[in-house]
């Protein structure tokens, strides 16, 4: 027996690959599938089955890539409905991998058609439950992401509690459970670092799991502090009901070097995305003129999908040296598939041929710290949460998700010191503000962390009600 939970960072997201006796199958695949094939070319298994535990918000599924390539039947539960062919599973239905079984549990809730999977081994003990965005560690998924005209999200988080305590609290305390997602993705609200448990300790520390909770109590818990979930969730699970791209012509699209004259064309003629992705001392020392800045370390995809309203824009790119096809890959994968090249040579290049090159400002805390008392306009861009729970006092809250909504607060005039939680998101908004003719920008490095290691500015410390997380 073989189970591998196949973690990717930046989408905080868990898929599986489960093996015994040269047969395999596949839990919420991401888009990029050669994982998944060359897990099965090295133990020379057969990929039978691929399961989808419901249609994803946030990121792109690879279910269809993966089942042309290797033939496997694509599962879904209940009330799936789709533009493609693919088996629908029954509540209790058994499904053989080798010597193992698995077996599907219908758990209503975070979406209609969810689905937890419970494996036993050989002698039929329960080993392990996958539990898709129905059970997190520390949290459960948020119920307002299927919300329709006849059913609201109270509706579907009073499905969650009856799911979780008819299908996964009753399982052997012993079980693993195996989720989806965990601390940093939006589908839940306060996901452990941890990306498994057993159900036990889970229903001794998960508030959604206490025994004594009543229905309504766990109701008004789930869905106090829900913030508004990004604009890219509902496009992609529409791309993850239907038949999308195949992800081999997305990257052969994509991965174009483009010399300095089409590069410069195409954002001038073509209306394409300048998104660089370098580090952020590269982007502040340097950058082709109105490129927004989403560095490939960080929450690149996320942001990406926060950022950019219209998931069909063409995209070009500036990326880091011999990462370029990676751009373009974790584009695709929150369904942003319209990269159309990148720009050879990198800035360097684009400097040889005499082209204008931007910078942003970008000072020590400690340097910001000595300024501050001069009356500086400073900006943190962390969520409300972080800022609520403690910042600078004096200054002002504009998170960087909400900031093409707030940039006519910005005067063109001013000066404005941005900062984040330790610099990521503070060289993005930089970017942005630049972009939007706030020309007099400075981004604060290290964040918050380093102003308060820094500086000895006052800090408003508040202890972040359940209403805020």
């Amino acid at each position: 027996m073989r189970i591998e939970q196949i973690y990717t960072n930046c989408l905080a997201e868990a898929a599986y690959y489960i093996e015994s006796k040269g047969e395999a199958v596949v839990i919420d695949p991401l888009r990029d599938i050669e994982p998944y094939l060359e897990r099965a070319l090295l133990h020379k298994a057969k990929i039978k089955y691929i399961f989808l535990t419901h249609f994803h918000a946030d990121f792109v599924s690879g279910h269809i890539d993966l089942a042309k390539r290797t033939g496997a039947t694509i599962v879904f539960g209940p009330n799936a409905v789709a533009d493609f062919d693919f088996h629908q599973a029954k509540d209790g239905e058994i499904f053989n991998i080798g010597d193992l079984t698995l077996e599907i549990l219908h758990t209503p809730g975070h979406t209609m058609e969810s689905i937890s999977l419970l494996l036993r081994d050989a002698e039929g003990k329960e080993q392990c439950v996958f539990t898709g965005d129905a059970l997190f560690i520390g949290d459960v998924g948020r119920p307002d992401l299927a919300v329709k005209s006849d059913l609201t999200q109270e509706d579907l988080a009073r499905h969650l509690y009856k799911s979780l305590r008819n299908k996964i609290m009753p399982l052997p305390d012993d079980v693993v459970v195996y989720p989806n997602h965990g601390a940093g993705s939006a589908c839940g609200k306060k996901m452990s670092k941890e990306t498994f448990d057993t159900l036990g300790h889970q229903k001794e520390v998960n508030y959604a799991l206490r025994a004594d909770m009543t229905e309504d109590e766990f109701v008004k818990e789930v869905l106090t502090g829900l913030t508004t979930p990004p604009q890219y969730f509902p496009k992609n699970v529409m791309m993850n009901k239907s038949v999308n791209n195949d992800i081999e012509d997305i990257l052969k699209k994509g991965c174009v070097p483009l010399d300095v004259a089409t590069f410069k064309s195409m954002a001038e003629h073509k209306e394409a995305l300048v998104l660089d992705c370098r580090s952020r001392i590269e982007f502040a020392e340097g950058h082709v003129p109105g490129a927004l800045f989403i560095g490939l370390d960080g929450q690149f995809a996320p942001w990406v999908g926060a950022l950019i309203e219209n998931i069909k824009q063409p995209i070009i790119l500036v990326a880091p040296f011999g990462r370029e096809e990676e751009a373009v890959s974790r584009l695709a994968r929150i369904g942003y598939d319209n990269s159309l090249g990148y720009l050879e040579g990198g800035l360097k290049k684009w400097k040889e041929s005499g082209e204008k090159v931007e910078t942003i400002t970008s000072i020590t805390a400690s340097k910001m710290g000595e300024d501050f008392g001069k009356g500086i306009n400073l900006t943190d861009v962390r969520k409300e949460s972080e800022f609520l729970s403690e910042h600078v006092i004096g200054a002002i809250n504009k998170p960087l998700d909400t900031l093409y909504d707030n940039l006519d607060w910005f005067d063109k005039n001013e000066t404005y010191y941005v900062h984040c939680a330790g610099g990521y998101r503070s060289m993005i908004a930089a970017s942005i503000l630049k972009n939007h003719g706030v020309n007099n920008v400075i981004d604060v490095q290290g964040g918050f962390a380093a102003i308060k290691d820094e500086t000895k500015l006052a800090i408003s410390e508040y202890v972040c009600p359940s209403t805020l997380l």
